[in-house]
């Protein structure tokens, strides 16, 4: 061998040890610590995320809170109220999750953690998307094991696992302020019923603190005493709402309507209405002006026994009827 081409082979192996030194640099720069933040400046920008997005499973799902003059409101449900305390509890999750170890960068393989694209048929992932003063900030969500959960940064190739977990729901209906009412039964006074169909009747309380009596009760029936005609403690107390829709979207040509009288003279108004499975609730207050506004123009879907609860049918104020007598058989 020449001594040329001696110095040219040694100069060639020389290059290729320096090219794979300077690749496993770059790997192994790029690679990040267990421990380090998953978005190292989210912790700090909590207070100035504008918007947040979610999505899931192929996009069919998506939630829109966006942070008005005043305060965070459900886009999906036309500008109705978002339950704040859900919203930190998410992005403090999200600035406080810190990287466990790195999972796979296999596009492959991103499904069965579900990290994959949401544009993927059958995609489980759910992506959360803020806006920020340093940009937009994107992470799909995939499954969690034990303490940790699978998640990728959009965009990314790396999936990573991290810890605290983070959960996130997609339905609009999840991040509504749920808060409807709560009003103690001390404070009711009456309540007046008028239901689709029949004569109304109602129930008063006969002096403060004292029981209550029905009025409209068929002159052949008895009325139950007082005590149990009285309201439940629980019937009006921390009243929620599982979703809150626009009402012209709901029938409510044949109502039943609730009319409660309080002790200090506010007058709550309460109007129902079935839809297949679905019970809803208008509500509309004398006095409380920033709950009727609130419930301008929006009806809110109630769990049924509540409901049921609520607009009572005469017949539950009534002793029962006796049942009928049964005849003696005839003897032939």
């Amino acid at each position: 061998m020449s001594r040329q081409r001696f110095i040219l082979i040694a100069v060639a192996a020389l290059l290729a040890i320096a090219a794979a030194l300077i690749l496993a640099t770059q790997r192994n720069s790029s690679r990040e610590a267990p421990g380090v933040a998953l978005f190292p400046a989210l912790a700090a920008d909590l207070n100035a995320v504008s918007e947040v997005q979610i999505a899931k499973g192929s996009l069919k799902a998506l939630t829109t809170l966006d942070k008005a003059a005043n305060g965070w409101t459900v886009k999906e449900r036309g500008g109705y109220p978002a339950d704040v305390a859900k919203l930190r509890k998410l992005l403090t999750s999200l600035g406080d999750a810190k990287i466990i170890e790195e999972k796979t960068a296999d596009p492959a393989r991103y499904a069965v953690i579900g990290v994959e694209d949401l544009v993927q048929p059958g995609s489980t992932g759910t992506e959360v998307t803020l806006q920020t003063p340093r940009g937009t900030q994107a992470l799909i969500v995939g499954k969690s094991v034990a303490e940790s959960t699978f998640v990728r940064r959009a965009g990314d190739k790396q999936s990573y696992s991290v810890e605290p977990g983070i959960t996130v729901e997609a339905e609009p209906h999840f991040w509504i302020d749920s808060r409807l009412l709560d009003v103690p039964a001390a404070k009711i006074q009456s309540i007046a019923f008028k239901p689709a169909d029949g004569a109304g009747y109602a129930i008063h309380r006969e002096a403060a603190g004292g029981t209550f009596s029905l009025e409209g009760a068929p002159a052949d029936r008895k009325s139950l005493d007082g005590n149990a005609l009285a309201p439940s403690q629980t019937t009006f107390t921390g009243l929620s709402a599982d979703d809150v829709a626009a009402v012209d979207g709901i029938d409510f040509s044949k109502p039943f309507v609730a009319t409660l009288t309080l002790a200090d003279g506010e007058v709550l108004t309460l109007t129902g209405a079935v839809a297949g499975t679905k019970h809803w609730v208008q509500v509309k207050s004398s006095k409380d002006e920033a709950l009727t506004a609130r419930a301008q123009g929006r009806a809110f879907e109630v769990p049924s026994y509540r409901y049921d609860a609520i607009f009572k049918p005469l017949e539950q104020f009534l002793v029962p009827k006796p049942p009928p007598a049964v005849k003696a058989a005839r003897r032939p």
